[in-house]
């Protein structure tokens, strides 16, 4: 019994130093809680969100709050009061607008504070400068004369008053930057965009963006002139044969083709793949030089007939039933078998590799979100970030992806997006619609 005694004194003593221990620990410990904000703070703009997170995994938050102070006055812009322990972590969204608090442009200081549960009551401050910034950035059109053809391209230049973090075209929900070129009258930015493939292109927005470093944002509507456009519809008829001979070659290729009909096939391919291999394209071409690789008309495949225009709105049928649509997004050139493809400008090669529906591909970069597309070869004499000269040869025309002959696809590509090749073609149209804006600012 003695020994009993002993033991259970012994444990309710260790028990009871534990509970001590851990009391101190939580409710008298000293370390502070911890302020975390999604981004540095510099500027602060007409208005400026951000987030603050603050953490305290021993006894919990108190309470937490932000100010903004200027001229000895301090406004408060957020704050959190926990009523009981057992908050940890929290996280609160601050809006700042000082036009509402009365602040004006300057430097302004801005405090994090943050109390724990511990009854030492640890806080953690942070404090640090803030640039108060609400000016927009003002923009100046340097090309006026903006023609542009539903599924063409488009060139504004520009100039901003101050450096910006992004500036470039907002066209309906599609965005394209612009890139700086420096000119004895400063910079002169210049952007590129794609207009889209629509019948009536006279009632879009576009505009002219420039958002700062304090994140004050412009938009300048620009004046342009629409043609309107009709687009070709074409009747494409998919026999059996074309089904056993390209839709088996898919299946075989991928494995999420298999295990359903051929018709089933051809229609995941004409629809979900077209539109994975657009977004596979558009994402190739997020990566480009800031320069003009480029100079003069691009070239034409030489001694080729057109096969398919830009813009064909195609309604595919099978022993007379509607199986499937797309809209072409290129020009089909056809010569001789296993023709030469020649690069249609000067460049940097982007890409080479098979794209789905495009076959064996090449992509070339000119420069300043301007692309290159040649799709179906046989066979790529070219490597990636090869540099190629206007005429250069880059393989050989061919059958690969969803030809259904020997053939190359050319595409012209603007910001991700495909344009009609034919403009880019046309000397006189480079000379009135691009040359003059870049070198006449007109």
């Amino acid at each position: 019994m003695r020994k009993f005694l002993m033991f259970l004194f012994y444990f309710l003593l260790i028990a009871l130093v534990g509970v001590g221990v851990w009391f101190f620990m939580v409710y008298f410990e000293g370390e502070k809680p911890e302020i975390l904000s999604d981004r540095d703070i510099t500027m602060i703009g007409q208005k400026t969100t951000f987030d603050v997170t603050c953490t305290d995994r021993k006894s919990g938050l108190r309470s937490a709050s932000v100010t903004i102070s200027q001229d000895g006055k301090q406004y408060t812009i957020g704050s959190l009061n926990f009523p009981g322990r057992g908050v940890s972590k929290k996280t609160m969204s601050i809006s700042v607008f000082p036009e509402d608090l009365k602040l004006h442009d300057g430097t302004a200081t801005i405090d994090i504070s943050v109390t724990d549960y511990s009854f030492r009551k640890n806080k953690h401050i942070v404090t640090f400068e803030v640039v108060i910034d609400t000016v927009p950035p003002q923009i100046s059109p340097a090309s006026f004369q903006h023609y542009i053809n539903p599924g063409g391209s488009c060139v504004v230049t520009y100039r901003l008053s101050e450096d910006v973090s992004r500036s470039g075209v907002q066209v309906e929900d599609d965005y394209f930057p612009s890139y700086p070129r420096a000119t004895g009258d400063g910079t002169l930015h210049i952007s590129y965009f794609a207009v889209p493939a629509i019948d009536i292109a006279s009632t879009m927005k576009i505009h002219i963006l420039a958002e700062d470093n304090a994140g004050n944002t412009t938009l300048n509507p620009i004046s342009f002139h629409a043609r309107n456009k009709k687009f070709r519809n074409d009747r494409m008829n998919i026999s059996q044969r074309f089904l056993e001979r390209k839709v088996l070659e898919f299946q075989h290729r991928y494995k999420d083709l298999q295990g359903v009909t051929l018709l089933e096939a051809f229609s995941r391919i004409n629809t979900e793949m077209r539109m994975d291999n657009r977004k596979t394209i558009e994402t190739i071409c997020e990566d480009t030089q800031p320069k003009q690789l480029w100079e003069g008309a691009f070239l034409r495949m030489k001694n080729a007939a057109t096969m398919a225009t830009f813009g064909d709105r195609r309604t595919y049928y099978h022993n007379g039933n509607k199986i499937s649509t797309s809209v072409h997004m290129g020009v089909d050139l056809a010569s001789t078998q296993n023709a030469p493809v020649e690069a249609s400008n000067e460049g940097i090669v982007l890409f080479t590799g098979h794209i789905g529906i495009y076959g064996n591909t090449v992509i070339i970069d000119h420069g300043m979100g301007v692309f290159s597309l040649y799709g179906h070869l046989s066979s790529i004499s070219v490597r990636k970030n090869q540099t190629v000269k206007k005429g250069e040869s880059i393989g050989r025309t061919g059958l690969t992806g969803m030809a259904g002959g020997d053939h190359l696809h050319f595409s012209m590509i603007v910001g991700g997006k495909f344009v009609n090749p034919v403009e880019w073609w046309d000397p006189h149209w480079i000379q009135d619609n691009i040359t003059r804006k870049l070198f006449g600012e007109g």
